[in-house]
């Protein structure tokens, strides 16, 4: 089992930035990649971005040019730094984590962007 917890989230205007984190812990070995998605009132969770074991990144469209992925191998840690947020960036985020198959979840961070 691979548990997340995700960090970061909070209020801010438009144009700010924020970083989330999340770390993982527990059976972390052979994990093949890791990412956020989001999910805002009334909509379906969706792709934000992901990053793989050997450091391949990519993004949805919208926040290309935005948002950046990294990774620290050795806090088993994923940041996703967001500058130049927009309203439409609110949304809860989730982290992500794929192994053998297998999808987790953390718990979620709110992001509200005021405009």
């Amino acid at each position: 089992q691979v548990q997340l917890v995700e960090s970061g989230g909070g209020l801010v205007q438009a144009g700010g930035s924020l970083r989330l984190s999340c770390a993982a812990s527990g059976s972390t070995f052979g994990i093949n990649a890791m990412g956020w998605y989001r999910q805002a009132p009334g909509k379906q969770r969706q792709y934000v971005a992901s990053i793989s074991s050997s450091g391949s990144t990519n993004y949805v469209d919208s926040v290309k040019g935005r948002f950046t992925i990294a990774k620290h191998n050795a806090n088993n840690t994923v940041y996703l730094q967001m500058n130049s947020l927009k309203p439409e960036d609110t949304a809860v985020y989730y982290c992500n984590a794929y192994k053998r198959g297998s999808a987790y979840w953390g718990q979620g961070t709110q992001v509200t962007v005021s405009s």
